[in-house]
């Protein structure tokens, strides 16, 4: 079982903050993912070969080939601060 001081420190990995109900919920459902996930390493998956998807997929992807972009004044349209160039952003703060 995940305990509270586990969920916190993964909530401040995470940059969030929890309020004591979220960080009780949590709790219960990280353990109960662990679990499952513990299910899953108790399986025989001798001869089972690794796939990414349940179906096979070919051509998924697009060509990658140049193309005219978004000009830069519409994709700086909305922006809330610019330098004519590209976002400005604040500076992160320790």
């Amino acid at each position: 079982m995940i305990d509270r001081e586990q969920v916190l420190h993964v909530a401040r990995l995470a940059r969030l903050q929890l309020t004591d109900d979220e960080v009780e919920r949590m709790a219960g459902e990280l353990s109960a993912i662990l679990a499952h996930v513990e299910r899953i390493g108790e399986l025989d998956l001798e001869g089972v070969e690794p796939t990414s998807h349940v179906v096979e997929v070919s051509n998924a992807l697009r060509p990658d080939e140049p193309r005219p972009s978004l000009p830069r004044e519409v994709a700086l349209a909305n922006a809330p601060d610019t330098d004519g160039e590209g976002f400005l952003v604040p500076s992160p703060q320790a």
